[in-house]
């Protein structure tokens, strides 16, 4: 599986901003997606992650109530919703996908490019 991160760019605090993952090579609908970030000089962590058919998701606590991963399986895309945005947001955020759900939170088989996303105050 391929995939491919964008959206990213400049915001103000309390905005908004949608990230896309396109994904390409196998079956798309088989694997649970996931979103994590990495700021400058810290780890990368999880973000959220959506199951195969869409109807499970779960959050980082960090995250939960502003951010909304979704997904369109016949577009071969997830997407990650983010509103009341925090300068605290601000990172490279990555796409993911494994076909475990429980897998794709720690060590997920497929990575995409980040794309970069600053929140300024």
């Amino acid at each position: 599986v391929q995939l491919q991160a964008s959206g990213g760019g400049l915001v103000q605090a309390g905005g908004s901003l949608r990230l896309s993952c396109a994904a390409s090579g196998r079956t798309f609908s088989a694997y649970a997606m996931a979103w994590f970030r990495q700021a400058a000089g810290k780890e990368r962590e999880f973000v959220g992650v959506i199951s195969w058919s869409g109807d499970s998701t779960y959050y980082a606590a960090s995250v939960k109530g502003r951010f909304t991963i979704s997904r369109d399986n016949a577009k071969n895309a997830v997407y990650l919703q983010m509103n009341n945005l925090k300068p605290e947001d601000t990172a490279v955020y990555y796409c993911a996908a494994d076909k475990s759900m429980v897998v794709v939170t720690t060590i997920p088989e497929y990575w995409g490019q980040g794309t970069l996303v600053t929140v300024s105050s």
